[in-house]
């Protein structure tokens, strides 16, 4: 079940570093000093009272952290507007309810949720990944990009992933967030690189949360996996390119069809087999990268849950503060993937967080 407002806490992970995640803050030595390697871990941490509401005043000795059951002290807390990049799915060969409409009208109100000051960049992936705005705290500019959103063909899930992983990691902010709009699914397949791609975001600070079409495109999908349907068929053609046609093909194209339906062809039933479990699939990764990486995974039922979703969203996000430790056992004597925990000391205050960190194999 999704976390409402008792949510009790979200942390993201990084390691800071010199260069590209190494966590090794590495400083010149002269003649006369002793080389020295520190690590720094740097958590965001969502805090809130027991409404549900807020925290406001989190001090460094109101949280401890466990990493593997070794309990360590933060060595700072701070409250800082949120980067946040919304990753916006915008094609696909077989989707039948998630259209291009309603991902622009989902990234909107995920936008317009947002507190003001937070930073907002856009991406839309379907044939290719690509930016339609990076890193804007001005919300006009980011919905009038959100509005450029095309729509295409395929879906290139793994590269905007990859992409957007890239384009957070390098931009030097803390307290990051992805949102995808998505149904997880690629038209390549390419489960190894999918894998990799989610392995990587394991490793950084990136908080991901996912509205997800996976529940809506399931059930609408379900009757056609069978040879006899008493569910009309979906239109042949997205909505995108009906509105394209001649007014009296149009007509004939958006006209319903009654009646069961029946299906003998063996590969059609087999391609819509395939969708589900594709969809499937989806979901359950999708799941595990928001609890890897302490971000909600939103499975709507319906149309108008998905615009109610993003309110729950932009609270998660505006509830962080960024806080500091540094690990007990340095990565480099044990270079294992770690579980991470925050917990308040405070009375009236909330944060019980729990983070996987995925170390990279080339550390």
């Amino acid at each position: 079940m999704v976390r409402f407002f008792f949510i009790l806490g979200l942390l993201t992970v990084s390691l800071t570093a010199a260069s590209a995640q190494s966590g090794r803050i590495k400083p010149t030595p002269t003649p006369d000093e002793v080389k020295i390697a520190t690590e720094e871990i740097k958590l965001n941490v969502l805090a809130f009272n027991e409404d549900g509401d807020f925290f406001k005043d989190v001090a460094v000795g109101d949280l401890v952290i466990t990493e593997d059951n070794i309990l360590h002290q933060p060595t700072s807390v701070r409250r800082i507007p949120a980067n946040v990049l919304i990753v916006l799915d915008t094609g696909g060969e077989l989707r039948a309810v998630k259209s291009l409409d309603q991902t622009r009208k989902t990234a909107k109100a995920v936008v317009s949720a947002l507190r003001d000051g937070d930073s907002v960049a856009v991406m839309q992936y379907s044939d290719k990944p690509e930016f339609l705005a990076e890193w804007t705290d001005d919300k006009a500019q980011a919905l009038a990009a959100i509005s450029r959103a095309k729509f295409g063909k395929r879906s290139a899930f793994v590269d905007a992933i990859n992409l957007a992983t890239d384009f957070m990691m390098k931009s030097g902010v803390d307290n990051k967030h992805m949102v995808l709009i998505t149904d997880g699914t690629d038209s390549g397949g390419r489960s190894s690189a999918r894998f990799d791609a989610f392995q990587r975001l394991l490793g950084t600070d990136i908080s991901v949360h996912v509205i997800s079409y996976t529940k809506l495109e399931t059930v609408d999908i379900e009757p056609r996996t069978k040879a006899l349907s008493k569910t009309p068929p979906r239109p042949a053609m997205p909505p995108e390119i009906v509105a394209q046609l001649p007014p009296g093909v149009r007509d004939t194209a958006q006209m319903p069809k009654i009646g069961p339906t029946i299906t003998v062809d063996r590969k059609h039933l087999k391609t819509m087999r395939d969708r589900k479990a594709a969809l499937e699939n989806a979901e359950e990764e999708l799941g595990k990268l928001a609890e890897g990486t302490n971000g909600e995974i939103m499975l709507p039922t319906s149309l108008e849950e998905m615009i109610e979703r993003t309110a729950v969203v932009a609270k998660l996000i505006d509830s962080a503060y960024v806080v500091t430790y540094i690990p007990k056992v340095p990565f480099d004597e044990n270079p294992k993937d770690r579980t991470i925990i925050v917990s308040s000391k405070r009375p009236g205050l909330a944060v019980e967080a729990r983070r996987r960190l995925v170390i990279p194999k080339d550390r």
